[in-house]
């Protein structure tokens, strides 16, 4: 691992490209540019194995680690402890997210779910204020808001039990301890980021030690995090314990606790990572391979796709009919998103009837080809909530067949900003996902109901979608974005521009994304979108009657591998700066 620890060590050069947005959490960035990379962009071959990311360093780590023999869990691995140092907005040891894994040997699939926890102490009372009514400060700036991480745990339960054996936890983390305690150059994403959310950072003392200097936010040199290299030190040493027990769990509580929070140390020592059964679909002759509950997002992504299916989708994918049918398959998914979905472990999920093909059936005769259903047709009485989108999606592959969609998160870029004392760990406000009470919006806008109301030990719903499709039983597509409630959207545009319309994985990644979760009623395309079509097809969309407000930003960073006759295929999704897709 010397090779990997070295190059981890130097400072790469950063890919300059575009950046994502979405909503009050982004960072601004022409949308324009989309469409001009569209015409241009080819995706990176290779023949052995892929590593796509939103961060060049961390690609590079991962694939040192493909080359070095190593699995797609393996790089994994190296990568989800790297993107902790070098991009902190989403990349995390104080946060959680979800892996979806295929074993090509054993032909097998699983789904490792290390989602933040509410601490035991949090109930349906805990976020409102004194008249009763919630109070959505109390999730997204105060400690109360902050579950218990899963990242560390995720990250060791998936080399523990899937790794190919040739590294150890130690040799994986190496590059990582590396790169905190050297420093990560501040440019790209990282710079941008650090500046459009000085205040975040800035407002917690312990923090601004680390991302400031001389009370501004730093905008040059390089970014050390000793702490954090210790903490990583630790868990290298011995294991994910050193996280969860002893002298850096009661620090985090402390400093949870001190920000008005109610986790303990015990509730650290609790958190275990899951394995699930992926929830799967097909469509179209191709085997999907998603994330069950506590995410919503695999199961939304079959059950649009099942709509979808029993239509023929012609014209291109930005053909109006086409919009139109996606955007009411969209609006009767996120309705059964409010009304069942929540921590499974508490509430019971319809899942086998919603992902079923004659469900799918049922809903298509709701649809009308040839006019917009008003949402509140559909399904009324919830009012509109909202999802944080601070989370970074990577996908692998290796050259053994096996691959990792891999979707992380801390909710809002850099979480609650608060690092805990001592231990460079950013710590998330994840909390904010519950529904605070029945029908009230939190920070970003996702329908929530009684299923997700927060509890002692319950995990907030979730959009991730890390997803693998198979054909014949082999590997196809790896995927996955953040992006909040627009995960889901942008995921399903991925899987429908490569199969429904056969194109490279670079052209479905660069299609103009369009969004609708059913509340608010309205369609939400990228700006990109109006330029991309011709004002006579947007006339024709909206003779459907269809409710139009353009984001002013780009939506999710799909960073996707496509497997094809002539080699693994990746694109880092450019709507971020910094971002690298890379073989061997």
């Amino acid at each position: 691992m010397n090779a990997i620890s070295s190059l981890a060590s130097s400072r790469l050069p950063i890919v300059l490209v575009l950046l994502v947005a979405l909503g009050s959490q982004a960072i601004p960035q022409p949308a324009s540019d989309i469409v001009l990379l569209a015409k241009t962009a080819k995706p990176v071959v290779a023949k052995h194995g892929m590593v796509t990311t939103q961060d060049a360093i961390a690609t590079k780590i991962g694939v040192e680690v493909l080359k070095k023999g190593g699995n797609a869990i393996d790089a994994a691995v190296a990568v989800g402890f790297a993107l902790a140092v070098t991009h902190p907005r989403a990349g995390n040891l104080g946060g959680g997210g979800f892996f979806v894994i295929w074993l090509a040997e054993k032909k097998h699939a699983v789904a490792l779910d290390f989602r933040e926890i509410a601490p035991a102490a949090i109930n349906e009372k805990s976020f409102l204020d004194g008249n009763g009514k919630p109070d959505i400060a109390k999730t997204l700036r105060t400690g109360l808001g902050v579950g218990v991480p899963g990242s560390v745990s995720g990250l060791a339960t998936a080399l523990e039990k899937f790794g190919s054996g040739r590294f150890s936890l130690a040799d994986l983390i190496a590059p990582a301890i590396r790169l905190a305690r050297d420093g990560v150059p501040i440019e790209s994403d990282l710079k941008t980021s650090l500046a459009f959310f000085q205040n975040t950072l800035l407002r917690w003392p312990s923090s601004a030690k680390i991302f400031a200097r001389d009370g501004k936010i730093l905008q040059d040199g390089a970014l050390v995090q000793r702490d954090l290299a210790d903490t990583l030190e630790a868990i290298a040493k011995n294991g994910p314990s050193a996280f969860y027990k002893g002298e850096i769990a009661e620090k985090i509580a402390l400093a949870v606790r001190e920000a008005g929070g109610v986790m303990t140390a015990d509730d650290l020592a609790r958190y275990k990572t899951e394995m699930l059964e992926v929830v799967r679909g097909s469509y179209r002759g191709y085997d999907v391979l998603s994330m069950p509950p506590p995410s919503s997002g695999g199961a939304l992504l079959i059950q649009i796709l099942n709509i979808l299916e029993g239509y023929e989708l012609i014209g291109g994918p930005n053909a109006p009919h086409t919009l139109h049918l996606m955007v009411e398959a969209m609006k009767r998914a996120y309705a059964d998103r409010a009304e069942f979905f929540g921590d499974p472990a508490f509430v019971k999920v319809p899942l086998t009837h919603l992902i079923s093909k004659d469900y799918a059936a049922r809903i298509r005769k709701s649809i009308d080809e040839t006019r917009a259903i008003p949402s509140a047709f559909i399904k009324a009485g919830i009012t509109p909530k909202k999802e944080g989108e601070n989370t970074t999606h990577y996908s692998i592959v290796d050259r053994h067949g096996n691959a990792v969609a891999a979707t992380v998160t801390l909710n809002l870029n850099f979480g609650l900003g608060l690092v805990a004392e001592s231990t460079g760990v950013l710590l998330n406000n994840e909390l904010d996902d519950f529904a605070l009470a029945p029908g009230v919006p939190n920070a970003y806008g996702l329908v929530g109901g009684a299923a997700n109301a927060p509890g002692p030990n319950k995990k907030p719903l979730s959009s991730m979608s890390p997803t693998i499709l198979l054909k014949d039983g082999k590997v196809f597509l790896v995927t996955g974005s953040p992006g909040g409630s627009t995960i889901i959207t942008t995921v399903l545009r991925v899987i429908s521009g490569v199969i429904d319309h056969r194109l490279d994985i670079a052209q479905a990644v660069l299609l103009p994304r369009i969004h609708h979760q059913w509340m608010p009623d309205e369609v939400r395309p990228e700006r990109a979108m109006e330029r991309v079509m011709p004002p006579a097809q947007w006339i024709a969309f909206e003779t459907y009657g269809h409710k139009v407000r353009f984001f002013p930003f780009n939506l999710g960073a799909a960073n996707s591998i496509l497997v094809t006759p002539n080699g693994i295929t990746g694109i880092s999704d450019p709507r971020y700066l910094g971002t690298l897709a890379a073989g061997h």
